[in-house]
């Protein structure tokens, strides 16, 4: 499966839907925002960096930027405010930004980068956006296979008897598979479902700090493109086959099978990501974290 997100989305019509797309000014963001926006919605698009989306996104009509970031609790309860004052409702939402195998940091009361931007960023917007994402809306969330490198450390989530730059970034996309399961399970009566998924290997910004060596190790076969690896994270939002349906972990444009545990494979999603206690369970530590649920 090679399409790409504009393939997905031929004949579809999203005229007066909005969209919010995380990190959507480079990587597969961009391709997922040029795809929603070229399709008509009108496309929140939040960065780090809003002069780099500025520039980035100047060709692309009805993209509005924002400033965002997602490792900064304070940056997510600002912009959820500004959002939630102009009236907005979400239709779509895209938790796509992320950061991979990055060297040991540690932000606000001493966090984890990976686990507080790739996992409690989004966490925090999402509940915080909540008034404004409307029945029928979808909330995807791009984890990868990545997933496979670790289950979520319930023992040390913030690595401080050590640190492993695999393991911090694989707990990450478990983390963001385990949200979509929960919220899903939260969400499904207001008509909203959630859904995570492997965009497939692509080269971009996200790999900045990888090795020749680090990529010799995890045994890709074939990349993709922006635009194919968009494509996934395009289809969870809008397409009409998962409709009634949530919780899942997509990949290639369907839903991915549930793989034994092992050494990380290049597809497929371990049943411990899907694991509906472990996924309420995350949801209560995140919210003791950030202090904000929705549903509480």
């Amino acid at each position: 499966m090679n399409a790409t997100a504009a393939e997905v989305l031929d004949g579809i019509d999203l005229s007066g839907r909005t969209a919010l797309v995380t990190g959507g000014y480079s990587g597969i963001g961009i391709e997922v925002v040029r795809a929603l926006a070229g399709a008509g919605a009108h496309v929140l698009a939040p960065a780090r960096r809003p002069e780099k989306a500025t520039e980035a996104l100047a060709d692309v009509d009805g993209v509005e930027i924002g400033e965002l970031d997602l490792a900064d609790q304070g940056s997510v309860a600002a912009y959820a405010e500004g959002v939630l004052a102009g009236g907005r409702h979400l239709d779509i939402v895209v938790n796509n930004a992320g950061i991979m195998a990055c060297p040991e940091r540690r932000v606000g009361p001493g966090w984890e980068l990976h686990l507080a931007t790739n996992h409690l960023g989004h966490y925090a917007l999402v509940n915080r956006l909540w008034p404004a994402i409307t029945g029928g809306a979808r909330v995807v969330s791009v984890s990868s296979t990545g997933h496979h490198l670790s289950d979520f450390r319930w023992d040390d989530p913030w690595f401080e008897t050590g640190y492993d730059k695999w393991q911090a970034y694989g707990q990450s996309k478990t983390a963001n598979v385990l949200f979509a399961v929960h919220l899903d399970e939260l969400g499904r009566d207001q008509g909203v479902r959630a859904f995570s998924l492997h965009p497939g290997a692509i080269i971009t910004a996200l790999g900045r700090h990888l090795q020749a060596d680090d990529l010799t190790d995890l045994e890709i076969p074939e990349f993709r493109s922006p635009e194919q690896g968009a494509a996934t994270a395009v289809w969870a939002a809008v397409a009409p086959e998962l409709d009634g349906r949530g919780g899942l972990y997509l990949e290639d444009c369907h839903v991915a099978e549930v793989v034994p545990d092992g050494p990380q494979t290049t597809c497929g999603v371990r049943d411990y990501a899907l694991d509906p206690d472990a996924a309420a369970r995350l949801w209560a530590w995140s919210a003791a974290q950030t202090g904000v649920d929705a549903f509480s």
